[in-house]
Formats: structure tokens, C-alpha cells, sequence
């Protein structure tokens, strides 16, 4: 059997395709958005910092690619539904969902109230599973169609300050499990991108940290942060045909902290 010249873009190119995506004003948001677009996608930015949305939005439009913001808070079910409704109206079909979205806040467990526990679980965990249940029946009329949660470092190693964050990053891994069983029959592929030690806008207070710094540096392997950008080949990846026989899956993109980190 030769090879075909055009096995690449039949298993990355996204051509045709509609990808939703909430979280899409941060900064990995912002990156996968544009690792989308670059793959042909029409993409929905979702967010619910409306300016800083349009504003993304309108900069994908500058550079040629089909866009469109929407505002949503993913803590409420009803604008959770609307947002599924306005892009449906919008694009006629949504064929990739990307539950990007996520709020922290650094506290100790003794320090937690339960209005920051429900805040944090509204928005990570629950968010993710209504969007993801909303969505999927649109899904399903298609033929089917791909889910891509992302997920946390800190469902594989605890870290002080980051408890409830890290366990609605674990609901979500977990949740992506029941996706893939549940799912599979339907055609909808669920997977699940862990990034690790990164580097944003949100966390450039940690690098700078210099007792901080050093110690996240020690832990990987490559030692060094992963940048948004890193991520678009796995979020491609599953994202496109290169999947159609992968589901379920957690992917550690890390720099080698979960391998072992640095070697001694």
C-alpha cells in the first residue's frame, strides 16, 4: 500500500467542522481557539468575561478565521442552555466541544468557606458535565462528535492551597470516563488534556516566584513551563479523525513532571 499524500489532513484538518469552546478568553483558551482555526474549524468562543471575549473573537476574525463570541456562565444552567442554543443558531451544529473553562482560589483547607467550595465546583465540575449533557444530543443527531475536557496536574500530585480545584480536575477526568462508556455508541469520542506546569498571564506571578520557581522547575523533566501553544497538537489529535478509535483517554501534557521529573 503507498502512502497517501493526504493522510495528514484527513486525520488534523478540521475543515467544516464547529468547535465550541468556554474558557476561550484565557490564555490557553486563547491558544487552542487558534490551534482550531488553524485546523479550518469555525470556532465559538465562549466566556464569561463578554469584553475580553468579543475582543478574542474579533482578533481571530482580523487574522481570516470564522469566529464568534458568546457569553456564558457556566455556574448557571440556564445560561449554560442558552449558550448551546445561540451557537446552534449561529453555526447550524456544534461537532467539537472543549470544556476549557476553570477557577481557582488559593486557600488552605481550613480556609475554605462553602461559598468558595461551591463557586469552584459550579464552574469546573458542574459547568462541564451540563455544557457536556447539553451538547451531546446535537451530537448525536449528527452521527457523532468529539469532547475534549481539560483537565489539571493537580489530579496526580496534591499541591498546598488547591484542594477543591484539584478535586473537580479529577471529577473531570473521571467524568470523561463515563463520557467515553456511555457515548461510544453514539460516536463521541471523550478525552481529556491534563496540562502541567504552564505558563499564562495567571501564572506568571509562580514563575517569578523565587522560592516558587525553582521548585516547579526541579519537577520537570524537560525543566522548564509548557507553553499554551503546546497543547494544539494533542487537542488536534483528538479533536480530529486521528481519534476516531481513541476515547476515554487523560492525557499528561507535562514535560515530563508525572514521568518522574527531573532526574537527579
Amino acid at each position: 500500500m503507498g502512502f497517501d499524500e493526504g493522510i495528514v489532513n484527513k486525520l488534523f484538518r478540521l475543515d467544516g467542522k464547529v468547535a465550541l469552546i468556554t474558557g476561550a478568553a484565557g490564555g490557553i483558551g486563547q491558544a487552542l481557539c487558534l490551534g482550531l482555526a488553524g485546523a479550518g474549524a469555525k470556532v465559538a468562543l465562549a466566556d464569561i468575561r463578554q469584553q475580553a471575549v468579543e475582543m478574542a473573537a474579533e482578533k481571530m476574525q482580523r487574522q481570516n478565521s470564522i469566529a464568534a463570541a458568546f457569553s456564558v456562565d457556566l455556574a448557571s444552567h440556564e445560561s449554560v442552555k442558552r449558550l448551546v442554543q445561540e451557537v446552534i443558531a449561529h453555526f447550524g451544529r456544534i461537532d467539537i466541544l472543549v470544556n476549557c473553562a476553570g477557577i481557582n482560589r488559593r486557600e488552605p483547607i481550613l480556609d475554605v468557606t462553602e461559598t468558595t467550595f461551591e463557586q469552584i465546583v459550579a464552574v469546573n465540575l458542574r459547568g462541564v458535565y451540563q455544557l457536556s449533557q447539553a451538547v451531546a444530543p446535537h451530537m448525536i443527531r449528527q452521527g457523532g462528535g468529539k469532547i475534549i475536557n481539560i483537565g489539571s496536574l493537580t489530579r496526580d500530585m496534591g499541591l498546598a492551597g488547591v484542594s477543591v480545584y484539584g478535586a473537580t480536575k479529577a471529577g473531570v477526568s473521571a467524568l470523561t470516563l463515563s463520557m467515553a462508556v456511555e457515548w461510544a455508541k453514539y460516536n463521541i469520542q471523550a478525552n481529556c488534556i491534563e496540562p502541567g506546569f504552564m505558563k499564562t498571564e495567571l501564572t506568571a506571578a509562580l514563575w517569578s516566584d523565587p522560592e516558587k520557581e525553582p521548585w516547579m522547575r526541579g519537577r520537570v523533566a524537560m525543566e522548564r513551563p509548557g507553553e499554551p501553544e503546546e497543547l494544539i497538537g494533542a487537542l488536534l489529535l483528538f479533536a480530529g479523525n486521528a481519534s476516531s478509535y481513541v476515547t476515554g483517554q487523560t492525557w499528561c501534557i507535562d514535560g515530563g513532571v508525572t514521568a518522574g521529573g527531573k532526574h537527579w
